[in-house]
């Protein structure tokens, strides 16, 4: 009996390990700067150069170009900025060659398909639906949705040089926001419950950047028209 007993404790002890070492990988998420810094203190310097992340293979990130003249998204290890042309156009380059005040970024190798629920229409039910089903996960992930995207509105920090910012509202000023409509799509999200007002605002437990599959328009996501015959959430692959 004592060596069944043993025998389960090891088994225990090593499963546990492996569990410990699986999450482990999978929170590799990294994180510079804070959104409360750059909104409140007016802290728009870069804080880190994009070009000297070590580790792109598979590579994911979010977070505005220094100076909030910008957007950047990181989308499996190929960088893009988008900036401003006038209220109808924007530039979208490809290019490693970025500052941000604040970012996030992680990693992310293997992706778990989900079924969205048909009652999904919203970023917010959204959001509500990835908390429910993470509830296990205490650490921020990466995800992706991908499909046709039958209406959203993105917008672009715009902030003219020399700017004094003590405010969110300081900040967006001379932002401009676009309409996509029926457009192949990918969007690359953050989310965690712990770090409001440092990568997420401080409503939501998500940052969103859409970009389109052409690579013609790219920017942060603030309101999206979900239809769940057109696109497909993907997930981390933790450990069941």
């Amino acid at each position: 009996m004592k060596q069944i007993f043993f025998l389960f404790s090891i088994l225990f002890f090593i499963l546990s390990n492996m569990l410990y070492a699986q999450n482990k990988k999978l929170n590799n998420i990294k994180i510079v700067g804070k959104m409360k810094n750059v909104m409140m203190k007016g802290e728009l310097f870069g804080n880190i150069y994009l070009d000297t992340i070590s580790n792109k293979k598979h590579l994911y990130g979010i977070g505005p170009l220094e100076n909030l003249s910008g957007e950047i998204l990181v989308i499996d290890g190929k960088a893009y900025n988008s900036t401003v042309l006038n209220e109808f156009k924007m530039k979208v380059e490809r290019t490693f060659n970025l500052k941000a005040p604040f970012f996030v970024y992680g990693n992310q190798f293997e992706w778990e398909k989900i079924e969205l629920p048909s009652n999904i229409k919203t970023l917010n039910q959204l959001e509500k639906f990835i908390d429910e089903i993470t509830k296990e996960i205490n650490f921020p992930f990466v995800f992706k949705i991908k499909g046709k995207i039958e209406y959203a509105n993105i917008h672009i920090v715009n902030l003219a040089s020399g700017s004094i910012v003590k405010s969110p509202k300081d900040a967006h000023k001379g932002q401009i926001n676009y309409k996509i409509h029926n457009k192949n799509s990918e969007i690359i999200g953050f989310f965690s419950r712990k770090h409001k007002a440092i990568f997420t605002h401080h409503t939501t437990f998500m940052h969103l950047h859409l970009i389109t599959n052409n690579r013609k328009m790219m920017g942060h996501l603030d309101d999206i028209k979900i239809n769940t015959n057109m696109i497909q959430l993907y997930l981390p692959k933790f450990q069941h």
